[in-house]
């Protein structure tokens, strides 16, 4: 197969990427050196593609196997093929070189030490499972990657969509979480499938993470994204009346404060807007933080030290400008500020990186300005083990379940379907699972 070489990249943080929805360089650059069909003789009849080959090129090495693979394949196949692989070559440089950026901002310290040594032994308990989500994700007819949204580093999505393509589809415009670092839209595709295994379209929208961006770099990423589902999903066969916003973790802190600073807009303050909270059915946040001032010593005390927690929020005078809880108790006051639409909060009560508190305490807020607003609590449940671990172990997953009777609520035909659809397949073993949960560094 042909090797593929990352596009270069621009000075300073703003690199950008081919898209993958349409001709880009890796595409034009990929040679014509294997034709996909026969080739004519002198004598003008066809011979096959791999006839023997005349003496003085007997020497030369014969075809391999994979490579005859990659012949076999149409040319639009090989031409995406190579896209995708291109792509994710330039995406692993751009995520390497941040990460040796963010090292010089975090030091040496003992905490972060031991955080990074236990999430790489989390991922390797959870790989068994990571390797069947990628597989999924790379080669499902029904994930369309890394879709343009905005002219910005990072500013795509990846789509998951129903196998069903009979009617619109309800869609879920998700906010991947990474403590603001690592978030990647890729993390959100187990919910993705998940999700469309229900006949429910997602959008996973990707961020600029720190050091790349900050955190107003990060929400107006997410806002132009939402925007770019609002706007543009029906051509994708989903149903513009029936979106739905949601966010994990630090996704659901960016999330939450693109919908509350979007109806600060809508009320005539700051730039034009491209969408309106109206557009959006609900808000889901799931283990979500939005009072930074009460979590930035928490967050320190947890191994992400007050330095770089200040600077990924732009100071600590920008703090309660970014706590979704603080800017909605300040809403009753503002005149024109059109209603927030009905949220709900899912949270375990054993999160002990965002605890449980921040959801009730953000409901409440909610609720004195009038919002339409739940709280559901998973007794015992861990930051990863709602989002993670238990979608990897199969069977019934009680938050799917939720999120999917709250989004097919009134849907008879829809209600049936998930009441006769099979379990999910367990993933990872059981032990794995158990043993991931107790070193999880979330």
């Amino acid at each position: 197969m042909e090797s593929i070489v990352p596009p270069p990249m621009q000075s300073g943080l703003d690199f950008h990427f081919p898209s993958s929805g349409g001709r880009d360089a890796t595409e034009k650059a990929t040679p014509a050196s294997f034709p996909s069909s026969p080739v004519a003789s002198d004598t003008g009849d066809e011979v096959p593609l791999l006839r023997r080959l005349p003496s003085a090129s007997r020497r030369r090495r014969a075809v391999s196997e994979s490579q005859i693979a990659y012949l076999s394949l149409p040319p639009t196949r090989r031409r995406s093929f190579s896209r995708d692989v291109g792509h994710a070559a330039a995406e692993t440089y751009l995520l390497t070189r941040l990460t040796l950026i963010l090292l010089r901002y975090l030091g040496v310290g003992y905490r972060w030490i031991t955080k990074f040594l236990a999430l790489v032994f989390y991922a390797v308990l959870l790989m068994p499972g990571f390797l069947q989500v990628g597989y999924y994700y790379f080669f499902s007819s029904q994930v369309r990657r890394s879709i343009v949204y905005g002219d910005q580093p990072r500013n795509r999505l990846d789509l998951y969509l129903p196998t069903d393509s009979n009617g619109s589809k309800p869609v879920v415009a998700f906010v991947t979480g990474g403590a603001w670092i690592i978030g990647y839209k890729a993390w959100g595709s187990l919910l993705g499938r998940r999700l469309a295994e229900r006949g429910i379209i997602v959008a996973c929208i990707d961020y600029r993470n720190f050091p790349q961006g900050t955190i107003s770099d990060m929400v107006k990423d997410a806002s132009e994204g939402i925007s770019f589902v609002c706007n543009n999903i029906a051509s994708y066969g989903g149903n513009p009346d029936r979106i739905y916003l949601m966010g994990q973790s630090a996704g659901a802190h960016i999330a939450s404060c693109a919908l509350v600073h979007q109806a600060i807009k809508e009320s005539g303050e700051g730039d034009g807007t491209s969408w309106s909270v109206s557009q959006l059915n609900a808000y889901f946040g799931l283990s979500g933080g939005y009072n930074m001032l009460n979590l930035v010593d928490h967050f320190h005390r947890r191994g992400l030290y007050r330095s770089i927690f200040l600077s990924i929020m732009e100071g600590e005078q920008s703090l309660r400008h970014f706590s979704p809880e603080i800017v909605v108790r300040n809403l009753s006051a503002r005149s024109g500020v059109p209603p927030l639409p009905p949220m709900i909060l899912y949270h375990g009560t054993g999160d002990y990186s965002i605890p449980s508190d921040a959801s009730t305490s953000f409901a409440e807020a909610l609720k004195s300005i009038g919002v339409q607003v739940k709280v559901v609590l998973y007794d015992g449940k861990t930051h990863t083990d709602l989002f993670l671990q238990d979608p990897l172990r199969g069977g019934r997953d009680e938050l799917l379940e939720d999120i999917v009777s709250f989004i097919h609520a009134g849907d008879a035909a829809s209600l049936a379907k998930n009441a006769v659809a099979p379990p999910a397949r367990r993933l990872v073993p059981e032990l794995m699972l158990q043993l991931a949960r107790k070193v999880s560094p979330f």
